[in-house]
């Protein structure tokens, strides 16, 4: 199943039929048994014509998050650590990216408040401070209250590997800025574990010209998606649940750098594309 939030309502995608389900986003998703509950409680009445969904999902798609915070793991893949290490090589910093993709404890950190994350179609930023900048596509977990995955959406890490390779104690002002982060398209929801060969591609394109194409496959994690959320939850309570970005095994290549009108899709199996274009934040000032 597939869960929309969109201008218009939340909308349900279940076996080629759409309905519109009239609870609050946060009361909808934050259940102990997601599945099990929207399998039980639809009704008929609720139905929406194709025609009406398609153009909801068209022209009104929001990022699927309420009041949830986003948080991201970082060093969960090999490719990850290595380009980690090749970053922060002048600053002598390479050793504590293999420390921590040895470790038991996993590298977490506070990547957004709801109110900073783009949605499909919408713009992330590259900062004006930065002079290397890329996407990373990561599975996203929906995590309940009780710290139970109960639904995966796509995510876009956003991140400044010159201000991160020059210091890591900079990886807040790497990661962490206004449109930072996207998530999208939908939230995908599954009566079981989202296959460990589940695909994950992303493409970069600047003036209509494909600049990179490149996948991996979940089973490529070095650790478990049920152990990065139980680490998240150890010591933390989330009253709405909370968003995991779960980490990236697709790195563009280092003479590589975002630039303002670039287009980034984000493919996973089963989850659909997040479509989102690179800008520069606008100064208030």
């Amino acid at each position: 199943m597939h869960l929309y939030k969109t201008l218009k309502g939340n909308v349900l995608q279940k076996e080629g039929q759409f309905y519109k389900i009239g609870v609050t986003w946060d009361k909808l998703i934050n259940r102990e048994d997601l599945f099990a509950y929207l399998q039980e409680s639809l009704k008929e009445e609720w139905k929406l014509d194709a025609t009406t969904a398609n153009q909801w999902l068209t022209d009104f798609l929001l990022p699927p998050i309420g009041s949830q915070e986003v948080w991201a793991a970082g060093v969960t893949y090999l490719r990850s650590r290595d380009a980690r290490m090749e970053e922060s090589e002048d600053s002598g910093a390479a050793d504590c990216y293999q420390r921590v993709y040895e470790a038991e404890r996993p590298e977490l950190f506070f990547k957004s408040l709801p109110h900073r994350v783009a949605g499909p179609g919408g713009i992330v930023h590259i900062r004006k401070d930065s002079t290397w900048d890329v996407p990373e596509p990561e599975l996203t977990l929906f995590i309940s209250t009780g710290g139970n995955i109960q639904a995966y959406t796509i995510g876009n890490d956003m991140s400044s590997r010159s201000i991160e390779g020059e210091n890591p104690l900079y990886l807040p002002q790497a990661k962490m800025y206004e449109r930072s982060a996207a998530l999208g398209p939908c939230l995908w929801i599954l009566d079981k574990p989202i296959s460990p060969d589940t695909k994950i591609q992303m493409e970069i394109i600047r003036d209509g010209v494909k600049l990179f194409d490149d996948a991996t496959s979940l089973n490529r994690m070095k650790r478990s998606l049920t152990e990065l959320a139980g680490w998240l939850f150890k010591e933390m309570d989330f009253d709405s649940g909370a968003f995991l970005m779960t980490g990236t095994c697709v790195v563009p290549p280092n003479d590589f750098t975002l630039k303002e009108g670039d287009i980034v899709n984000i493919y996973i199996e089963g989850i659909g594309t997040l479509t989102n274009t690179i800008g520069i934040k606008i100064s208030k000032k």
